[in-house]
This record gives C-alpha cells, structure tokens and sequence, in this order.
C-alpha cells in the first residue's frame, strides 16, 4: 500500500468548492485507487460551517447536532459533551474549530451520499471504473492519547473483508473475524494529512490488492454490517 498526501489551495469556511480543488490539485488517478478527503473540506464545500459569533452556546450546538448526547455535567470533568452522530461515538457531535477561520465546522451532512457524489465525480474527471472514496475524520479511543482516522462515508469499495468461515494457520475455522477496511484506510491517511497546518486534506492510496472495489451501492447484509446496531455492540451499555 502506498499513500501520497495532496497538497490544495486553501478552503475557506463558510463554502467553497472543492471538486475545483481536486481538479486544480489531483492530475492523474490510477485505476484501482482509493481516495481519502478529509471530512472538514466536505463540509465546508456543503456549506456546513456557523461563525462562531453567532452561536451563543456550543453545548446548544453539539446537542442539535447529535442523534443522543450525554451533557457535560454528566462527564468526568466536565471534559465534553460525548455524542453518538451517525452511528458513531464521537465527542462534540464531530464539531471542529481548528482550521476553520472562526467558524465552527459541523461533520458532513449524508456523509454516504456525499462519497457516491464525489465518486461519480472522480469517475467522470479522470476516467476510472476501480475507484473508492472516503470520507475520513481524526477521533479519539478510550485509554488512548493522541487520535485515529474513521470514515464517515464510502462509496466505491467493500467496507469490511470478512474472514469467518475461513481456516486459521493451524486449519481452525475462524468465527468472528471480519477486517475494518474503511477505518483502517482511513486511520492510515490521516497519518499523511496530518492534524496541523499541512494543508494536505487529500490523500490518494494505491497498490490495495485487499480492496474489493464495486460500483454498486453498499447493501450491508445481517451481521455483516460496517455500522453495528446498539444491542449487539460489545461495549454497549445492558
């Protein structure tokens, strides 16, 4: 696997285009590819961005934003406001201040959707079938210090590789082995992005031969779900 940070203009908040910054920044994509765009520079091209002078209270902002929400003087510290968004535990409801020119930037409005349309873009622009998108964010685990990439939308690949039914290297079948495979991408670009001033919010990874790509929409079968449904999350609360 190889993956090459891409340099762009800068993206101004509250909306800028950013099918202009690929073209003006992405020559060539060859067939077989996955590109990771960061989730801050979708927003800003939906125009998901609020001056932070019009918000009179963050904690109102995170919480209309959430799909459930545990409020601050629930959590230790009073740190945050953790957040479940799109199937997701994240605090904050993903709301980000850090390169955003006085803005508050919200994640992504139908983040799948916003994948299939940058895909079908990408398709079109530079003449590729095997192509993937995602869509990808920085994000903190418990116990940990310091963040991983996640990806908030897809299109273009199979999200998971499943293992089960396989044998292991002593001819054991395995039963619950599945791969991460959005995730994984996503923890690995976010490396090359980087968190600062790199103004890099692409990354192109290629030479994948784990990757299924596909052209079709993503129809998560039972049980093989990327997204897992609260009570069958092992970490979910009984």
């Amino acid at each position: 696997m190889n993956i090459k940070a891409i340099k762009t203009r800068l993206f101004y908040p509250p909306k800028d285009n950013l099918f202009s910054a690929i073209t003006q920044s992405v020559k060539k994509i060859p067939e077989g590819s996955v590109l990771a765009i960061a989730s801050k520079v979708v927003s800003i091209h939906q125009g998901r961005c609020i001056l932070k002078t019009k918000v009179a209270d963050k904690d109102d902002l995170i919480e209309n934003e959430a799909d459930k929400f545990l409020p601050r003087e629930f959590v230790p510290r009073q740190a945050a406001v953790l957040t479940i968004k799109n199937n997701i535990f994240i605090p904050t409801s993903g709301i980000d201040e850090s390169n955003a020119n006085s803005h508050y930037i919200l994640w992504p409005r139908q983040p799948q959707k916003a994948a299939r349309d940058i895909w079908r873009f990408l398709r079109r622009k530079y003449k590729v079938k095997k192509i993937g998108v995602i869509i990808i964010d920085s994000h903190t685990a418990p116990l940990r210090r310091g963040v991983l990439g996640i990806c908030l939308g897809f299109y273009g690949l199979e999200p998971i590789k499943d293992y089960r039914g396989t044998p292991d290297l002593f001819g054991r079948k395995l039963k619950i082995s599945t791969s991460n495979i959005v995730d994984s991408l996503a923890t690995a670009a976010l490396v090359n992005i980087g968190e600062g001033n790199e103004q890099t919010p692409l990354a192109l990874i290629t030479d994948l031969p784990f990757v299924q790509f596909t052209g079709k929409p993503y129809r998560p079968k039972r049980n093989s779900s990327l997204a897992i449904p609260w009570d069958e999350d092992l970490y979910g609360p009984y």
